[in-house]
């Protein structure tokens, strides 16, 4: 049975706004904003039923928990673990952030580009020993997942606890190595949703990644660094909008089907969404459903002109195309079946497999960042609209993932995922918030349709 995690960071504290690193100090507590923010997340989850509630005994956590708490319906009691303690950064804590890049240069830098490798040599009392705080971190995650998922087997919990612990408990859900540590973004009181559908060690979806806009706060701040802008640039990834093939499951792949009402009614809650973000160009895929999607989003950016690029067309699903999922599981039973639990090893009928699909998208996505990286026009956005595959195989490719993992990925109609690059391609990027629905639903869960792609 399936167990619905969501994870929210704490509010805005005294040490986030002083730009000091709090690791496990206790010295911080909520700003006036943080509370409010808290607020504003007790009121998004105000409709959800919760089995267990955890947080971090720290007690800038626990008291946003504590807020959110006071507006969920007959909440069960919280419990403060301290395994969802907040990274441990010894001779950081209560440091300027300023003041560490000075003093600890070369640690620093290591830090930010090798997190897996980063360590700090800590007293003790009969001589010292080498902390590695992001690996330590990693471990605390998972060690925690194996200890609670299975005590609430089809239930639904919620965790509020901090930036690092909470991108360690993405990270080890999904598969993502300790070395992408930075390439999740938590923003204060950011939500994200994962799905267990079983045990610890079984497939995980994450469904969602830094939702803000419950904040009012539509997308997640850029990370391009002060003094780099030039250098940034952020691309909003939006799937298409819904067809009645989705809504029926059955097969498109490189079948050209148009939006049906709902798809572009999806497109226009998309362009709504995202009708003040400045947007400086933009590219779909050739196929018509993403091509419609992106042209209605764009009409309220009237002077960007639409690109095509033909690596961004969805897989070709072969002899499967046009078929329900019912006819597909009469004729090639095993073969669906091995789609589902081993995507990477099927060779689509006279169609393609995953590596052929990545070693046509990834280019273009690359291609996309360099074109306009290299452009010299200062930091730009870019709005790229494509299909459930494309993007999944994209975004396990951001985050270190290989195309085996799509299932781990949830791109929901019209759903937009937010991917920053605040160093062109020299740097690793960061996903910055992934397949925000909100905008569809007016929940913080996707609701849209689950069918083939």
């Amino acid at each position: 049975m399936a167990t619905r995690v969501v994870i929210v960071r704490h509010g805005q504290s005294t040490y986030n706004i002083q730009q000091i690193i709090q690791g496990r100090s206790d010295q911080s507590v909520l700003t006036e904003k943080g509370r409010a923010d808290a607020q504003k997340v007790g009121t998004a989850l105000s409709s959800l039923s919760f089995d267990a509630i955890y947080c971090s005994p720290l007690q800038r956590a626990k008291q946003t928990a504590d807020i959110i708490l006071s507006y969920l319906p007959n909440p069960p009691q919280l419990q403060p673990s301290d395994q969802l303690m907040e990274i441990d950064l010894p001779l950081w804590q209560n440091l300027q952030k300023n003041e560490v890049k000075e003093k600890f240069p070369e640690d620093y830098q290591r830090w930010k580009e090798r997190p897996h490798e980063f360590s700090m040599v800590i007293p003790t009392g009969v001589g010292s020993k080498e902390h590695f705080p992001v690996l330590e971190l990693y471990k605390q995650a998972e060690q925690f997942w194996q200890e609670v998922i299975r005590l609430y087997q089809g239930g639904t919990i919620l965790i509020v606890a901090h930036n690092g612990i909470n991108r360690c408990l993405i990270s080890s859900a999904i598969g993502v190595t300790p070395a992408r540590y930075h390439s999740i973004r938590q923003s204060n009181c950011g939500i994200n949703v994962l799905n267990f559908t079983g045990g610890w060690g079984e497939t995980v979806q994450l469904e969602s990644l830094n939702q803000t806009s419950h904040l009012g706060e539509t997308l997640p701040r850029s990370s391009a660094p002060k003094g780099d802008i030039d250098l940034g640039l952020r691309l909003l990834l939006v799937r298409h909008g819904e067809t009645d093939w989705n809504r029926a499951s059955r097969f498109q792949g490189q079948i050209d089907v148009p939006l049906n009402e709902n798809g572009r009614k999806q497109g226009q809650q998309a362009g709504e969404f995202l009708k003040d973000i400045p947007i400086d160009f933009a590219v779909s895929s050739p196929m018509l459903r993403p091509k419609q999607t992106a042209e209605i989003i764009l009409q309220s950016h009237p002077n960007v002109n639409l690109q095509v690029d033909d690596g961004l067309r969805e897989i070709s699903h072969g002899l499967w195309e046009g078929k329900l999922e019912s006819e597909i599981s009469q004729e090639y039973g095993d073969l669906l079946n091995q789609w589902k639990v081993a995507p990477e090893t099927v060779q689509m009928p006279e169609g393609e497999n995953l590596q052929d699909v990545l070693e046509r998208a990834v280019p273009s996505w690359n291609g996309i960042v360099k074109s306009a990286t290299a452009s010299g026009s200062g930091f730009q956005t870019g709005l790229v609209v494509a299909h459930d595959a494309i993007n999944k195989v994209v975004l396990c490719d951001i985050l270190g993932l290989s195309p085996a993992l799509i299932w781990s990925i949830k791109q929901g109609n019209g759903a937009v995922s937010v991917i920053d690059y605040p160093q062109g391609l020299d740097k690793a990027p960061v996903l910055q918030a992934m397949n925000i629905t909100t905008h569809l639903s007016g929940g913080v869960l996707d609701k849209t349709a689950a069918g083939a792609l």
